[in-house]
């Protein structure tokens, strides 16, 4: 670990901040009615759609109405995405005569995408088609993000509401974040793309004669245009195996910098609108110098461990180097470590280097993120998280002073409570109970292609991915067999909604309360004192629930690799 590594891993963090800032003040005014520079461009196109759709615009909702809208929406884009995945061999744009998807891959991909996991039991070039790689699964790279990210503006709108009961109109914001932020941020980005070297074409895989008259099949299509997306909406899933390790996903470090800013930028941006709401700036920064320390600490430890080496290779082979199997060389270890601190804080799940072989604590770090997932985490559902892990705080310190909790304005009662315990338990109990079914049975051992501690973390990382939905994967875990493409379906699936329909219940709760001015004895949220309170919070919560679990993989495993122990 060298300082200037330390440099460009600050200054990459630097940049997030650089746009966020800005970017949260434009996503506050697209929601709220505030007039944009290109109101000509938006305003038309949005009016034709509403028209073509039978939107009303002016027609408003509460908590429960939006939230139908929310699911039934996805529901019928997963059947439409689960059928097209069934029907691919059939269908256009094939060019390289890939057949239908098994069912139990078709549910597995189908649950993935719709849910913002974008976790790939199969390798993209090899089993989709072009029309399934489009209207598919960028199609709900998309709208997966959007769905997020109207969830918490809806939420907001409940806090902050007044004895209200309006939740804005659920159509309406869903067509704004495609038409105001991601479509106009996907397109510009997929053009830097193609200029920076990644393919955006419909022509089969190509057919290439090597030097040593071997001849290859090289598989391309429309990657660029998925991977702005990919990064942009924190979905994770790529257009080939190797994800963006792959040279035509991630060709050089300018990419490999564009990739990390594109995922990062919409969470912390959604941090500052989540200022603007509250009209209270400073919590914002509070929240977000809280979050970045931890990302960065996290980082720091990725990239010390993987700089340390393997003992046992330097017992076995006289080896001392830093450890690089699984890395590519072209990004060095700072930005591989951001990478794979930040793909898993922002939970997209994308990768550039292969989370299986980092060392122990290297890896326990991005399993780490997930289990918290509340590391800025995803598309309005990470700011969601955040906010629960606010009221559980609240919550906490109130019983501290003997006074009732009271957060943004608002009285914090048993139901919030209860409704926010709920949110915070079905994350720990789906990776647990999941991960202890998969290690009971054959059928989830049997998936396992390492032995010993590193095979029990397989599984505890495939299901903390699931149920954070990120998406990322320890490789040496063989996911596309029946019984892993279910169980990791249902934990996305469940991991999903269970916390979006229990916060838009905490929503409609406090959208129906008075906002009780501040006074001498309101404990005050936009402090660094209870910054600490929050995040030492989210840690012990986080140590209760999973160091057992921890304990028996990546700790074990780091404690058994220096001791010079070979894996039994």
């Amino acid at each position: 670990m060298t300082w200037l590594g330390i440099i460009q891993i600050l200054l990459v963090l630097g940049l997030i901040l650089l746009i966020a800032v800005p970017l949260g003040g434009y996503i506050y005014k697209m929601f709220t009615d505030r007039r944009s520079r290109l109101e000509v461009v938006y305003a038309p196109c949005e009016k034709l759609i509403y028209r073509l759709s039978g939107i009303k615009p002016a027609v408003e909702m509460n908590w429960k109405s939006y939230l139908k809208a929310l699911l039934l929406v996805n529901f019928v884009m997963v059947i439409f995405v689960y059928l097209i995945l069934r029907l691919q061999q059939w269908l256009p744009l094939n060019p390289d005569h890939q057949a239908a998807v098994p069912w139990d891959l078709a549910f597995n991909t189908a649950a993935s995408f719709i849910t913002n996991t974008n976790w790939q039991n199969y390798g993209g070039e090899s089993t989709l088609s072009y029309l399934s790689q489009t209207m598919a699964i960028t199609y709900l790279q998309f709208t997966a993000a959007a769905t997020g990210l109207v969830a918490v503006i809806a939420f907001l709108r409940g806090l902050v509401g007044n004895r209200g009961k309006s939740f804005g109109n659920f159509w309406v914001d869903f067509v704004k974040v495609h038409t105001r932020l991601l479509l106009p941020l996907a397109f510009i980005l997929a053009i830097v793309f193609v200029g920076l070297g990644l393919p955006q074409t419909f022509s089969g895989a190509q057919t290439a004669h090597t030097l040593q008259g071997a001849v290859q099949t090289i598989s391309r299509g429309p990657v660029a245009s998925l991977e702005a997306i990919k990064q942009l909406g924190t979905n994770g899933g790529g257009f080939f195996n190797a994800n963006s390790a792959h040279p035509f996903e991630n060709p050089n470090t300018i990419t490999n910098i564009l990739e990390i800013l594109a995922m990062a930028v919409i969470p912390t941006a959604l941090l500052f609108t989540f200022g603007r709401f509250l009209k209270k700036r400073r919590q914002a920064f509070i929240l977000y110098a809280c979050l970045v320390g931890m990302l960065f600490l996290g980082v720091l430890l990725v990239y010390w461990s993987e700089t340390a080496g393997n003992p046992i290779l330097h017992k076995l082979l006289g080896i001392s180097n830093v450890s690089m199997e699984g890395k590519e060389v072209r990004f060095g270890l700072p930005l591989d470590s951001l990478f794979a601190g930040a793909t898993t804080a922002f939970t997209t799940g994308a990768v550039n280097m292969m989370h299986d072989s980092l060392t122990p604590l290297g890896g326990f770090v991005p399993m780490l993120f997930m289990m918290l997932n509340m590391v800025f985490g995803g598309k309005g559902v990470g700011l969601l998280n955040i906010i629960m892990y606010l009221i559980i705080t609240v919550f906490i310190c109130g019983l501290v002073v003997g006074r009732t909790p009271e957060i943004f304005g608002k009285k914090i009662e048993a139901r919030e409570i209860k409704l926010a315990t709920l949110a915070l338990l079905v994350h720990p109990f789906l990776i647990l109970f999941a991960s202890a079914i998969a290690l009971v049975t054959k059928t989830g051992v049997a998936s396992i292609a390492n032995p010993g501690l590193h095979g029990f973390s397989e599984v505890l990382y495939a299901f903390s991915s699931a149920a954070a939905n990120n998406g990322s994967a320890f490789g040496g875990l063989s996911g596309n067999t029946p019984f892993y493409n279910i169980m990791l379906g249902l934990v996305m699936l469940l991991g999903r909604y269970i916390s979006i329909a229990a916060m838009f219940a905490i929503a409609g709760s406090l959208i129906r309360k008075p906002v009780v001015p501040e006074s001498a004895g309101t404990l005050r949220t936009d402090t660094f004192a209870f910054g600490g309170v929050f995040v030492a919070v989210a840690l012990i919560v986080g140590a209760l629930t999973f160091f057992p679990a921890l304990a028996l993989g990546p700790i074990a495993e780091h404690l058994q690799m220096w001791s010079g122990m070979l894996s039994k």
